[in-house]
């Protein structure tokens, strides 16, 4: 798969595309039951008795109920959505995550799980008063059986943690994110996370060996096998992966981890225009074959914005595209002369206009930077609007022109507006996802489909995959406690 497409529009004058928005300035944002006219299910409210429960089976400190400690619970990290939780729960262990969930499913109590709270598409902060079940102290390591690469882990380990761990055991965590440093490995199961390595390890449910989770009753569902092959039954692990927590919250995580590449090396090139970069794609595929680990592309304004905001280095002229590939191999030497050649080649050919090489650390962060960290460059007085979707490699350049015009597949567009209004997200939202529907692509690659996306969700979805969806809701969690107000829309 093409993964992924860049575009940053500065201002927004005609049809354009949003996912979300960024409120980069300190005010806290307007509550989400407000800002996106959200009627409460009738859902019971948390009282004193609750909470001394609460504190009963957990401990004090790990019952937050002040509101300045419970408000940073309540806001996603874009500042988009903004809850009214009156409780924070931090369990420890997955008996207490099931006793949680007995309890408030008896009661009739709503519950938000949260992981590191990094999604862009409000799915891990509450919509109304739902009780944060936040899983920061569920973070040990289980297991690592070195030979097969099967790493067993509580829900709420660090994925960057995870990483280094299993690196100085000669291995690597197959998932890869900006967020990195504070995602949760759950949160990266429940949400189905892409990440950046995607085209040489694939998307993260092909990596999950097994699955821990709760229902909303209480009962655990012990699915955490080690083995890649497992034929026996349904493969249940997976209605928990990519449900964003609402069928079930995940307490542990068994996941593959790939040997540590020996050599990893970076190009860095300009280009001409797009058609030039589905034809490099198609080339690298070829050319790099089994070493090939990612394709990025960015158009002019992402990477000069970067470089003039954050002040980077551009190892090469401006251009008006620029690709990033990276490959994972066992010889230095050989991947970097693959590279190399393929450099010379597509220069000869006009794919490439110019270009760079490196296996130094520092120059590829350098590349890595300018690529992904687009998404921090803007002012403090603007708000970020932004897309994540997916349509097969061929109808890109389709897509593109629409996109520009009136404003693995994985393409991302960006818009930066002065302030937010019902008005600019109606001309943004319904067009891309329109337009990607007609595309047979997806709505969402990577974030998924959280607080924002319900009522978009069958420009992906055919009626009877909803139903389906809907019917496995209603057997797993008829009181509709876990997540409300998220992955489904509303009948």
């Amino acid at each position: 798969m093409f993964k992924s497409f860049t575009l940053i529009v500065r201002c927004v004058n005609r049809h354009n595309v949003y996912e979300h928005v960024r409120f980069a300035s300190q005010a806290l944002p307007q509550f989400s039951s407000e800002k996106y006219n959200v009627k409460r299910k009738p859902f019971n409210t948390v009282e004193i008795v609750d909470v001394n429960y609460f504190k009963s089976i957990l401990s004090e400190d790990r019952v937050l109920t002040e509101e300045s400690d419970v408000q940073p619970y309540n806001i996603d990290w874009i500042k988009n959505c903004r809850g009214q939780s009156k409780v924070v729960l931090k369990p420890k262990c997955t008996e207490e995550v099931s006793n949680i969930l007995k309890y408030s499913n008896e009661k009739r109590l709503a519950i938000c799980p949260q992981g590191g709270n990094t999604g862009l598409v409000g799915g891990s902060v509450p919509v109304f008063d739902e009780i944060v079940l936040n899983f920061v102290l569920m973070n040990k390591i289980i297991s690592l059986d070195e030979i097969s690469g099967a790493l067993i882990c509580e829900a709420g380990c660090i994925l960057e943690n995870l990483d280094n761990y299993v690196r100085e055991r000669n291995l690597i965590m197959p998932l890869d994110l900006g967020a990195k440093g504070t995602c949760h490995i759950g949160g990266n199961a429940s949400t189905n996370a892409g990440g950046l390595r995607l085209l040489r390890y694939g998307n993260l449910h092909g990596s999950i060996l097994g699955i821990e989770a709760v229902k909303a009753d209480g009962t655990v569902i012990d699915c955490l096998r080690a083995m890649k092959k497992d034929n026996t039954g349904y493969h249940l692990k997976h209605l928990f992966i990519g449900s964003e927590g609402t069928l079930g919250v995940v307490t542990k995580v068994a996941i593959h981890c790939p040997v540590l590449p020996k050599a990893v090396t970076v190009g860095f090139f300009g280009v001409k225009n797009f058609e030039n970069i589905l034809q490099l794609y198609k080339s690298a595929k070829s050319s790099l074959g089994e070493i090939l680990s990612a394709f990025e592309m960015a158009d002019f304004h992402s990477i000069i914005s970067t470089v003039k905001n954050l002040k980077l280095p551009n190892p090469i002229s401006a251009y008006p595209f620029y690709v990033l590939i990276e490959t994972h191999g066992s010889d230095e030497n050989h991947d970097a002369e693959k590279l190399n050649n393929f450099l010379s080649k597509e220069m000869e050919s006009g794919l490439i206009i110019d270009g760079t090489v490196t296996s130094e650390p520092a120059k590829m962060q350098d590349a890595y930077k300018l690529v992904y960290l687009f998404l921090h460059d803007f002012r403090h007085d603007t708000l970020f609007f932004k897309y994540s979707n997916t349509l097969c490699p061929g109808h890109l350049t389709e897509i593109f022109p629409r996109v520009v015009s009136s404003g693995d597949g994985n393409i991302h567009i960006n818009v930066t507006v002065p302030q937010y209004t019902k008005q600019v997200a109606s001309l943004l939202e319904p067009y891309i996802f329109e337009e990607v529907s007609k595309l047979n692509g997806s709505i969402s690659a990577e974030h998924g489909i959280g607080f924002r996306k319900p009522h978009y969700i069958h420009y992906s979805k055919d009626p009877s995959a909803l139903q389906l969806m809907k019917d496995l809701k209603q057997l797993m969690d008829p009181n509709g406690i876990l997540n409300p107000y998220k992955v489904l829309p509303e009948q």
